[in-house]
């Protein structure tokens, strides 16, 4: 039995050295170092051979500079600058419809005309008391003039004459009011009333619309109040004409918050807009530009590490000279703290802490602990539709 356990002790000991051999030979350090042939000329480098010690294998991005501009999206709706429902002011029948659907009228032609004989009966009546009224002032005029009558009487002859006048004019009113008239040149909507209807006041006849100036109404956060002005420029797209895209400047702000949604109403005016695609009541994705920086710098929003409230990039930068490093790694990494400002599609804007060109970790940050660590970058960020050079094969980006 003893023999049988002194040989178990060997076997497990053996085993553990030849384990403790192997690890060893696989973990010790290998630098580079140049081997001479026979010819003395450098032939290979040992850091190259399957094993030798590896930086860090990180993807990067340098830092690019591109147009980013400050801006604010929201949905708002089209409006005509001059849009009107026609509506009448006194109870009446209508008796004709001058006016096609939908067809272009003109400043002052009438839509609309309503029964106006009794107005004009009115009319003619208050026309003949001034006439009378008239003839009666000037027989008193002649009389006061040759001392027949006392100059009171003149006075009120004067006054019942701009009786006449006044009561003629309220008459002349009445009837003009029988016709609705167009306000100003656009295009009528569809009737709402037919011929021989008796409408009140108030009532819908017809839409009027100018579409030649197209309005955009929209809100925004409040946060945006203070910083939206006049004549800032506005970007909309219409889900009704995909494709296309219209230009607009800020025209009014509206000076009262919003309570419900805390936002701020904003109206804008379409600069050039078409006459015959835009219409009121369409949505519209509104986009207020506030400002536009033509050479921001520019990093994906990967690279940023947020810490104790401050922000971070890992940047690669040229070790220091005598420094040793891996055969695959011509880099170092660095922790640099950074100033952002805004974000956009993917990608930050540094205002400090880096410089045009500089190259960053976008990825495998985690395995740079600290500062000075070689590293090998597996994938360098480029532009669509460019190979990066520094990029290795699929089965070295794989390690």
């Amino acid at each position: 039995m003893a023999p049988k356990v002194s040989i178990v002790a060997v076997a497990a000991v053996g085993i553990a050295l030849a384990g403790g051999v192997a690890w060893w030979l696989q973990s010790r350090p290998q630098w580079p170092t140049a081997i001479k042939d026979a010819g003395g000329s450098a032939a290979r480098a040992v850091g190259s051979a399957p094993g030798a010690p590896r930086g860090a294998g990180v993807e990067a991005a340098k830092v690019v500079a591109q147009s980013l501009r400050d801006d604010a999206q929201s949905v708002g709706s089209l409006r005509a600058r001059n849009s009107v429902m026609l509506r009448p002011e006194w109870v009446g029948r209508i008796t004709a419809l001058n006016f096609t659907d939908g067809g272009p009228v003109r400043q002052g032609q009438v839509l609309v005309q309503f029964d106006d004989q009794l107005q004009q009966a009115e009319v003619q009546q208050m026309q003949a008391q001034l006439a009378i009224a008239q003839a009666n002032y000037q027989r008193t005029q002649e009389l006061v003039a040759e001392k027949f009558l006392a100059q009171q009487t003149l006075d009120t002859s004067a006054a019942n004459l701009k009786v006449a006048q006044a009561q003629l004019a309220l008459a002349q009113a009445r009837l003009a009011r029988m016709a609705v008239r167009a306000p100003f040149d656009g295009t009528a909507g569809i009737r709402l009333v037919n011929v021989g209807d008796y409408v009140k006041d108030g009532a819908d006849l017809v839409a009027l619309e100018d579409a030649r100036q197209m309005l955009v109404d929209y809100r925004l956060p409040e946060r945006y109040g203070g910083r939206v002005k006049p004549g800032q420029s506005v970007e909309l797209t219409l889900d009704a004409l995909p494709g296309r895209s219209f230009k607009a400047a800020v025209e009014a702000i509206d000076p009262l918050l919003d309570t419900n949604g805390r936002s701020v109403g904003v109206r804008a005016l379409l600069l050039a807009p078409g006459r015959a695609s835009l219409r009121t009541g369409m949505s519209a994705h509104v986009t207020t530009v506030f400002s536009v920086n033509e050479a921001a710098l520019v990093v994906p929003e990967e690279a940023v590490l947020p810490q104790g409230g401050k922000q971070f990039v890992i940047q690669l930068v040229a070790p220091p000279g005598g420094t040793a490093m891996p055969a695959d790694s011509q880099f170092v990494s660095r922790r640099q703290e950074v100033k952002l400002g805004l974000r956009r599609a993917g990608r930050v804007e540094i205002v400090a802490g880096l410089a045009l060109g500089d190259t960053v970790v976008v990825a495998g940050q985690q395995r740079l602990q600290k500062d000075g660590s070689p590293v090998r970058i597996v994938e360098l960020g480029k532009p669509a539709g460019k190979a990066s050079a520094a990029t290795p094969p699929a089965s070295e980006a794989r390690r």
